[in-house]
């Protein structure tokens, strides 16, 4: 694990790290409340002639006690996974086609459920011509912690943070690329031919959970680009089949992730 504390490991980190080596055990959660995560870039987007641009150093947020149950006091296992793989978001073509078209139409991401904000942060250095927006539900503890990540690891220029709890009235997110709608994806995704929507999740809320949000999202109009299972400490990609609930134990859950990409059929552009 790329896990590093302020003054060495804390129990939980010990009990992640024997669990994962000693019993092939995963765990979905990578750092506590209050302790320090880095993480290292890949080399191809690192610069290697400065420490400070290799590195994302977060702190692990705290919410107020009546919203411990986001669980938004981790480092979850599925942000780090899609941290270390960003080449799947296909980023630089993104760039490419917005600079070969109208040159101040920003690429722009948006993180939902950040957390600490790994993913974001890490875009947000490794591509400082995107603009980022970091959100989260909207807890005072929470939303300072995600800021203050992203000025630690100087990237405010590009990076934004923004409270904005699921479900809510209509709010302003990305801007003037923002919709009046009370569907998340209308106000937040963009209704052209490149956008995309890409969701990283752990198995461990069971596969009948994430059938049912897959099934939810089509009723609103988008379309499956890709829906893969990927082996979390490995290479393995597979289809995504529901029905291996059914003779799976949680260790094994625990391996995989579920990675979706998104986006608005050709019909309604």
């Amino acid at each position: 694990m790329s896990v590093a504390l302020e003054s060495g490991l804390d129990p939980e980190e010990i009990l992640n790290s024997s669990l994962e080596i000693l019993y092939d055990y995963q765990p979905i959660t990578l750092a506590s409340t209050g302790s320090v995560f880095t993480y290292t870039l890949k080399s191809s987007f690192a610069d290697h002639s400065s420490e400070a641009l290799q590195t994302v150093t977060l702190r692990t947020p705290d919410t107020d006690a009546s919203n411990w149950s986001l669980h938004a006091s981790s480092v979850w296992a599925s942000s780090k996974y899609l941290a270390d793989n960003l080449d799947d978001l296909h980023l630089k073509d993104h760039i490419s086609r917005r600079r070969s078209g109208n040159k101040n139409d920003k690429v722009r991401v948006l993180e939902l459920g950040a957390g600490a904000g790994l993913p974001g942060i890490v875009i947000a250095k490794s591509y400082p011509e995107i603009h980022v927006t970091i959100s989260d539900y909207p807890d005072e503890q929470l939303i300072r912690t995600i800021s203050g990540n992203i000025e630690n690891n100087r990237v405010s220029a590009n990076c934004y943070a923004k409270a904005y709890a699921w479900g809510s009235g209509p709010v302003v997110l990305l801007g003037d690329h923002s919709d009046s709608s009370s569907n998340l994806f209308d106000r937040t995704l963009r209704r052209t031919s490149d956008s995309r929507a890409h969701l990283v999740v752990g198995l461990h809320t069971g596969r009948y959970t994430l059938q049912s949000f897959m099934d939810a999202v089509l009723q609103v109009g988008l379309v499956i680009v890709s829906l893969e299972e990927r082996e979390r400490s490995g290479t393995i990609k597979r289809e995504w089949d529901v029905t291996r609930a059914e003779h799976e134990d949680e260790k094994e859950r625990r391996r995989w992730l579920l990675w979706i990409e998104l986006k608005w059929p050709d019909s309604i552009l």
